[in-house]
């Protein structure tokens, strides 16, 4: 239940605070001094679109604030859950909007997602207006109306047929697939078996292509690979020991030590220098006999190489045909992995399609089974809510209006194998026609605080928001309204927009947004009544005058009828 409410920036209003209280509470004013925005605001903290339109001019953002008392448990879970918490047992609901037209919203205190508000909000408030009417002419809303009265019996299976319908579409358009494209995945998996088979007789390694190239480099250039060694071994260590002085690395390196050992003893630099000339004459030696190895094993086979050029180009075909970006046999190796399991799963398509042959035989009876069970149990519960809402119709001054429920079969689809459909008749002997046909706006108006009224005693909301929903209605009409409205008030909390004294004579609380112009600036606010401003009001909204005497004594006739219904009933005695 709502306990409060405060908007500030919004529209005309700039700062305004509504305390509520359990019961009804009538929300009155003139024309365009903002009635329209208390309802806006608690539709922003339901989660619902907001335009930066909205955000008063000169006015940086709007902000709307709702104080929730006796939230359920559940309800409060979730606002823990994202960091909020409650606030002296109450909840803090809040939407901000920016005049650039960024929203936030809060949660007992916490940032959370717009999207939040509306799962949250949506099980404490719910609001019906003018718009909710002509939803109601549409066979969805109408469905969902005749479910929710239903309950359990609907509700349950519903939610089974739900997903049973759900996965028998999935199971048909994939059976759909399998079989429209059995052409494709024939010749695809042809396509496969031919690349599998040609990489499986070539039996390519990993890394085999890199290896070869570095192969097949040497041996093609196996004569300059051993000239290059040998000559760089006779010039490291030459054989030609007829020359008076050294023509090689070792020979001049061992000259050369052999002058500075010479002279060693006379200077530790210089032995120094000496054991380095030697070292180098080691490496020298080391580096000359490597090579000499080298040049001995380069392979200068003219096989091998021709053996290693076709095998290399067989492994390019291969990676031409199967490989990706890097080009490698690494990449056809890759791709034998992806197309064996590919092949597989086309193979298994014969096997696939009979499983779900049987599997949507099994939804079928299914779908056909529960589909049965909802349209019984809706037909039932479409007798009981026709009666229902006729008695309603009959208190809001329309003794011979009759509203009938058809329940219409059809073929299998989201919610059932039903078409609802609501009729109308609103004298004696008129024919039932679709709602939507023959209904006027005030007709409407009555139809739907009718089931307000009946829905109440099924699915209770703690808080009812109502949007001027008595357009069209006046006279005697609008005083059965304002006492039905009194009466839902009595199980749940009402608040209610309207134009019409009759029905706001009936509130507990009356409350008015009042305006105010300076001249340059509109601004308007919110005023809780107390009983002399309250028959002012309602002397107002009769006969747009406040001090008249004859509206005061109509609106003194109202708050009297309105006042009988608070007043104990006394038990008839029998005489004698």
């Amino acid at each position: 239940m709502l306990s409060e409410i405060r908007i500030t920036g919004l529209g005309v209003i700039e700062d305004a605070t509504l305390d509520l209280d359990p019961g009804f509470t009538a929300v009155t004013g003139e024309t365009g001094a903002g009635k329209t925005m208390v309802v806006t605001g608690v539709n922003m903290l339901l989660g619902g679109r907001a335009d930066s339109g909205l955000v008063r001019h000169g006015t940086r953002r709007a902000r709307v604030e709702g104080r929730a008392s006796a939230v359920p448990r559940s309800i409060v879970q979730q606002a823990e859950d994202r960091g909020g918490e409650l606030d002296d047992d109450e909840l803090l609901i809040a939407r901000e909007l920016s005049a650039e037209g960024r929203s936030r919203a809060f949660l007992g205190g916490a940032s959370v997602p717009v999207s939040v508000l509306g799962e949250v909000s949506g099980d404490l408030v719910a609001i019906h207006g003018q718009a909710d009417q002509w939803r109601l002419l549409q066979p969805a809303r109408q469905r969902e109306t005749l479910d929710t009265f239903a309950g359990k019996a609907v509700l349950v299976p519903l939610q089974e047929y739900s997903a049973a319908y759900k996965r028998h579409r999935e199971v048909e358009a994939e059976l759909t697939e399998l079989t429209t494209r059995e052409r494709d995945r024939l010749a695809e998996a042809d396509l496969l078996r031919f690349g599998l088979d040609e990489i499986a007789k070539a039996e390519p390694l990993p890394g085999e292509d890199l290896e070869l190239a570095a192969e097949e480099e040497r041996l093609a250039y196996a004569d300059g690979l051993r000239t290059a060694a040998t000559t760089a071994a006779d010039a490291l260590a030459s054989e030609d020991l007829d020359s008076t002085r050294p023509n090689d690395v070792l020979g001049l390196l061992s000259l050369a030590k052999q002058v500075l050992d010479a002279e060693r003893d006379h200077d530790a630099k210089l032995a120094e220098l000496a054991d380095r000339a030697g070292e180098l004459g080691y490496l020298a030696a080391d580096l000359s006999g490597e090579l000499s190895s080298y040049a001995a094993d380069v392979d200068t086979d003219p096989a091998r190489l021709a053996v290693v050029s076709e095998r290399r180009s067989l492994l390019h075909g291969l990676v031409r045909k199967y490989g990706a970006e890097q080009g490698t046999v690494d990449e056809v190796l890759e791709w034998t992995k992806r197309s064996a399991a590919r092949l597989a799963d086309l193979d298994g398509s014969d096997e696939r399609v009979e499983q779900l042959t049987a599997e949507l035989a099994e939804l079928d009876a299914k779908l056909a089974d529960l589909g049965k069970q909802m349209r019984e149990a809706r037909i039932e519960a479409s007798q009981r809510l026709g009666v229902a809402v006729s008695e309603e119709l009959t208190g809001l001054a329309m003794p011979h209006a009759k509203l009938s429920i058809e329940v219409h079969e059809t073929a299998a689809g989201p919610f059932g194998i039903d078409e609802v459909e609501f009729c109308f008749a609103a004298n004696p002997g008129s024919p039932a026609r679709p709602l939507q046909k023959a209904a006027s706006g005030g007709e409407l108006s009555r139809v739907m605080l009718a089931l307000e009224v009946i829905l109440s005693d099924t699915h209770p909301v703690p808080t009812l928001v109502f949007d001027e929903i008595d357009a069209g209605i006046g006279g005697r009409a609008a005083v059965e309204v304002g006492k039905r409205l009194a009466r839902l008030a009595e199980r749940t909390q009402v608040i209610v927009v309207t134009h019409l004294p009759q029905v706001a004579a009936f509130a507990d609380r009356h409350a008015v947004v009042l305006k105010s112009d300076d001249g340059s600036v509109t601004t308007s606010g919110l005023v809780a009544l107390d009983d002399d401003a309250r028959l002012k009001e309602l002397s107002r909204m009769m006969a747009g005058l406040e001090n008249s005497d004859a509206a005061q004594a109509h609106a003194e006739e109202l708050l009297a009828l309105a006042a009988e219904r608070h007043k104990p009933r006394k038990k008839s005695r029998s005489k004698g």
